[in-house]
């Protein structure tokens, strides 16, 4: 009987998979980068399990302007969906976030980072496991690097998650640019079953939790 219900599970996680066939191309979006210029705002690199779940969480933030899914800690040569969402690359699924620095700050971006996923769980966030799905930041500078330190020492000692934070705190060096049809895939592709199932709940767990922070319209 136990095997049965194991069964089912994984069966139902499978399906509910940021590498699953929910990867279609029904719509598909043009480059967001190309549209506009964004040379005025500042960027900074987060990683925390499928990219379609952190854009959307990123993006309904106040101050940021854009938020690109992406690839980050790989080389370029291996920048594409097929490989890192197979785990064949270093690559973590990753967001280049837009924001300007006088509505929201860095610091501001490192909370909702660890505010909207669980950074304890290794090379895992949610139905989606591998280590193309880890938890990472990857600072620019040392200014950002002792921001996220800093964080995460209030972190520990306020006790605020129960398990070791194993997110990756590492240099950044190059981000790669999803495919198109990965670009605001939430919000194009509304009854995809891992959207309704996965990425939904976790932008309204943290839209609950930090009301503050929203865009007027994000509420």
């Amino acid at each position: 009987m136990k095997s049965i219900v194991l069964t089912i599970l994984t069966l139902f996680f499978c399906t509910l998979s940021c590498t699953s066939n929910t990867a279609t191309k029904e719509h598909v979006a043009k480059e967001k980068v190309t549209q506009q210029d964004l040379s005025k705002y500042e960027t900074a690199y987060f990683a925390s399990g499928c990219f379609w779940c952190v854009e959307a969480v990123f993006e309904s933030v106040k101050g940021v302007k854009e938020v690109v899914s992406g690839y980050a800690g790989g080389k370029a040569e291996t920048a594409n969906y097929q490989l890192v969402s197979a785990g064949r690359t270093d690559h973590a699924e990753a967001v280049k976030v837009y924001y300007d620095a006088k509505v929201v700050s860095y610091e501001t971006l490192v909370k909702v980072f660890f505010g909207s996923h669980d950074p304890t769980t290794l090379n895992r966030q949610g139905p989606d496991a591998g280590r193309q799905y880890r938890s990472a930041i990857f600072y620019k500078n040392a200014k950002e690097k002792k921001i996220v330190d800093t964080y995460i020492k209030k972190l520990i000692a306020d006790k605020v998650f129960n398990g070791t934070i194993t997110t990756e705190i590492t240099p950044y060096k190059a981000f790669y640019d999803a495919e198109a049809y990965h670009q605001d895939y939430e919000a194009n592709n509304p009854n995809n079953p891992y959207i309704r199932g996965v990425s939904v709940p976790r932008l309204k767990r943290f839209q609950k939790k930090f009301p503050e922070l929203l865009k007027k319209d994000a509420h």
